[in-house]
């Protein structure tokens, strides 16, 4: 998919992370009236609400991870329908995905800092990308997984095979439903938003999520082997 932006989409991303919701009512109209696509609009929807997770701070209730998450999965579901099949219907869905995102501002009380580079020294991407695992074998290394992503992508390492990594750590997880969901959604708007730093944003907002929900139990490998076994035939155990 074809890279988007628009002036302003930053700004008004700004306006929805803020605490007025008729002032977002009316920024989201401003924009449509300014001739803004109802897709770009609602890609805007989107990319607020991963800024939700991108700044969530550990301090949270560990259950709120799914209050931000739900927010981002339905406006990414809005979004991907609007590009699909655009209609005055839908485009109310990212009002209502935007006033989600309101809604989750405490959230960010504080806000955790997105990771930047500036200044700091960038180690070799491919070094960053080989640690990613280990990082996660440790609970809770939420902020370190974003700067990791962060210092990866400033450093001028490939988004595909940061995506790539971040699929076979999740693989390697007791994934469930939304963990596979957070990190379609940020796949599909970092495709959407493109590089730095907006698409960045996306992929430190789902390295975080899958931080926060690392490791599990991986009692899934197991169970993968065993399928394995019986459909090869395998004895399981001997008697």
């Amino acid at each position: 998919m074809q890279a988007r932006s628009w002036r302003g989409r930053d700004e008004l991303a700004s306006v929805m992370l803020g605490e007025d919701p008729q002032g977002i009512a009316d920024a989201l109209l401003s924009a449509l009236g300014d001739g803004v696509s109802p897709e770009d609009l609602a890609g805007t929807v989107v990319y607020a609400a991963a800024l939700r997770i991108a700044r969530f701070h550990i301090s949270n209730e560990f259950g709120d991870w799914d209050t931000a998450h739900h927010s981002f999965t339905f406006a990414n579901a809005v979004h991907q329908a609007i590009q699909r099949a655009p209609s005055p219907e839908l485009l109310r869905g990212a009002f209502d995905a935007a006033m989600g995102v309101y809604l989750n501002r405490f959230l960010n009380v504080p806000a955790a800092k997105i990771p930047t580079t500036n200044g700091a020294a960038r180690p070799d991407p491919r070094e960053l990308l080989e640690s990613l695992p280990g990082l996660l074998d440790r609970q809770q290394q939420v902020d370190q997984a974003g700067a990791l992503v962060a210092s990866y992508l400033a450093g001028g390492g490939g988004s595909l095979a940061l995506i790539a990594a971040l699929a076979r750590a999740l693989l390697c997880e007791d994934r469930d439903f939304h963990t596979i969901q957070d990190f379609e959604a940020a796949v599909r708007l970092h495709s959407y938003l493109g590089a730095m730093p907006a698409g960045a944003h996306a992929l430190v907002a789902t390295a975080r999520y899958l931080a926060a929900h690392s490791p599990t139990m991986r009692a899934q490998g197991q169970t993968w082997n065993i399928a394995t076994r019986l459909h090869r035939g395998d004895h399981l155990f001997e008697e």
